[in-house]
């Protein structure tokens, strides 16, 4: 009987899904007299078409020329900016957009290409890039080119690649000098490559001249891994090299004593800091206060915000941050709150963090009317919530069984200027798929996301088709999967086999889940 039930309701709610706040982007969408398309459009649909032929088999160049009228330098900078995750394809367009006799690369369109093939770890596109551009003089080789790419090595865990790249920057006509190697070694010391940073600053410095800021870094870096020894000896070796000693170089040893547990010791310095004529800054402060936060020692942390107040200093965002997740941990939400309106006093602006956290407490409790009171006191604020936020109260909402105002709560994202991404999608679907009984809400957001051309995570196509298939469904499995088959975007096309049950299908989306992840914040 349930079976027969849940068949017949299937039918009927595929008739009437339409979801009006959420457009989807067709790159064949046929556009009247009466409606022009904008830039934006043709931003929308070329984005969706380097999605859809993401892989080095598709034809992405026999779709790109009808395009070709439209291309212009803000046009290719902006879908570069949208395509960061789609390294190959982003590169195939700009390759095409050069071909075209009316476009030239800028700058700024060559430097966000470079980010985009080293965010996606195209390293072998980006120097043929690169090469390419020395040779033909497409683009002007900069530092700042160089210090994207010691970025993106770093981030990729390749700190020697990094320190490589330094190297190869002569044999594109850019001497390096002590500021780009000041990027390296933040670029590494801030992936926590302090080891090697610290290295390959020894091997060169004598062919440089290291500044206070230099030494800064790697005192920075050192503090970041717990070594307050050797941030000790590198702030001695600064002042014998006769650099002269600055508040953020103090500020730099404060934070290392205070990782590595010498708070003692650096009170202390803080205190001498006066005789040497220096004045501590609001970072100083901060720095004692997020060590304060983090030993569990709240009265020491507002100390230093009083201490900070009667010195004419306004504490940042992220002072007050670290303070208001502390407090959260303590489970003293209303003296966050206080927190929160304290800031709006002292004329500094409560940003996402400082609501997320708050937020993450209520919906780790199941207050519900709280954490929807302080989405609506963000929005009064224009602080705008974002992906991330909305699926935490989403989850919450499924979780509790507030399908009313989960609903509510979807229908007026899109006046709120937000559209659901692929995790969104996910938390319904793996939510609703585990409430008895809404299996059908299940499977309409499923087919929206697919109306929408969102490839979804191949762990949700797997746990929806078991769903229907231990229910006996196996009609509905056939009708999600056809609908799959039919869509322009080739990875859904591809994905369809796993709803159909090919088990040797294997995905190329990231499969972690954030309904499964265990951090909020």
């Amino acid at each position: 009987m349930a079976v027969r039930w849940m068949a017949s309701r299937f039918k009927s709610f595929r008739s009437h899904l339409h979801f009006p706040n959420h457009p989807s982007i067709n790159t064949s969408t046929q556009f009247s007299a009466h409606a022009i398309p904008s830039k934006s459009d043709h931003v929308n649909e070329i984005s969706r078409l380097l999605s859809d032929y993401r892989d080095p088999t598709h034809d992405l160049e026999s779709r790109l020329p009808q395009f070709s009228s439209e291309i212009s330098a803000d046009l290719v900078e902006q879908v570069l900016k949208r395509c960061k995750n789609l390294g190959f394809s982003a590169y195939r367009f700009f390759n095409w957009a050069k071909t075209l006799p009316h476009f030239r690369p800028t700058s700024q369109s060559c430097h966000i290409l470079v980010d985009v093939l080293g965010s996606s770890k195209q390293f072998p596109f980006l120097w043929d890039f690169l090469i390419e551009a020395r040779d033909s003089g497409c683009c002007e080789i900069c530092p700042k080119i160089f210090w994207i790419v010691f970025w993106s090595y770093s981030r990729a865990n390749l700190p020697n690649d990094a320190i490589r790249a330094f190297g190869r920057m002569a044999e594109f006509g850019v001497e390096p000098s002590c500021n780009d190697l000041d990027q390296l070694l933040y670029a590494l010391c801030k992936r926590k490559h302090v080891e090697e940073a610290k290295q390959y600053f020894d091997l060169v410095k004598l062919h440089f001249a290291p500044t206070a800021k230099t030494y800064s870094i790697l005192i920075r870096g050192l503090g970041d891994i717990g070594d307050s020894g050797n941030a000790r000896k590198l702030f001695d070796e600064m002042v014998e090299r006769g650099c002269s000693v600055d508040v953020p170089a103090c500020n730099s040893l404060f934070e290392a004593m205070c990782k590595g547990g010498e708070m003692g010791e650096a009170y202390k310095l803080l205190g001498e800091m006066g005789s040497k004529g220096l004045e501590p800054d609001a970072c100083t402060y901060a720095t004692f206060i997020r060590a304060a936060c983090e030993a569990n020692d709240l009265h020491s942390a507002f100390r230093m915000l009083d201490r900070m107040k009667r010195h004419d200093l306004a504490p940042n965002v992220f002072t007050y941050n670290y303070v208001i997740k502390k407090l959260c941990a303590d489970a003293r939400v209303d003296e966050a709150y206080q927190l929160l309106g304290e800031m709006v006093e002292m004329g500094v602006t409560p940003d996402l963090w400082s609501h997320k956290t708050i937020l993450a407490y209520h919906c780790d409790h199941s207050e519900v009317n709280k954490a929807l009171k302080l989405v609506a006191l963000m929005e009064k604020d224009n602080c705008v919530p974002d992906t991330h936020m909305y699926n935490m109260i989403l989850k919450l909402l499924i979780r509790v069984g507030r399908f009313d105002r989960m609903e509510a709560l979807w229908l007026h994202t899109g006046d709120r200027g937000f559209y659901p991404s692929v995790s969104t999608y996910s938390v319904m679907v793996h939510g609703l798929c585990r409430k008895k009984g809404k299996l059908e809400d299940a499977c309409k957001y499923f087919e929206m996301m697919i109306d929408e051309g969102i490839p979804p995570y191949h762990n949700t196509v797997e746990m929806l088709r078991n769903k229907l298939v231990g229910f006996g469904l196996t009609k509905e499995v056939q009708i999600l999967s056809d609908k799959m088959g039919r869509s322009s975007s080739c990875t859904i096309q591809e994905l369809a086999t796993v709803m159909r049950g090919n088990k040797e299908y294997v995905g190329r989306r990231c499969q972690e889940m954030e309904w499964e992840s265990d951090s909020e914040t």
